[in-house]
């Protein structure tokens, strides 16, 4: 069983920088992605970003695109978010999500907890 355990949430003013762990234990995928998603009030969720283990490769959604980058923390089973630029648009509830094969889709194999991200203006 994969547990998902995020870090790194919290507030900060406009223009400010947060970064965002997620770690999954019990991953023994060597494929397979780990991203985020995250949903503010009153809004749909959506995607932020996805690593994909294959191959590095990695996708990020155009809203945050050039803010955020998500990246792998060495060799480890976790991605970081890198945010950025930060906007008081980008205040949501940030959730990481790992898939065996797709982490787009809206039923990701596994889900974490949530971390909130809060910005000022």
């Amino acid at each position: 069983q994969v547990h998902l355990e995020e870090s790194g949430g919290g507030s900060v003013q406009a223009g400010g920088s947060l970064r965002l762990s997620c770690a999954a234990s019990g991953w023994t995928y060597s494929r397979g992605c780990m991203g985020w998603f995250r949903q503010a009030p009153g809004k749909e969720r959506e995607v932020v970003a996805i690593f994909y283990f294959v191959d590095g490769h990695t996708f990020v959604a155009d809203s945050v695109k050039g803010r955020f980058t998500i990246s792998q923390d060495g060799a480890k089973s976790t991605v970081l978010l890198q945010m950025s630029s930060l906007t008081p648009d980008d205040t949501a509830m940030y959730d990481c999500v790992a898939d065996r094969n797709s982490c787009r889709s809206g039923a990701p194999n596994w889900r974490g907890q949530g971390t909130q991200v809060t910005v000022s203006s």
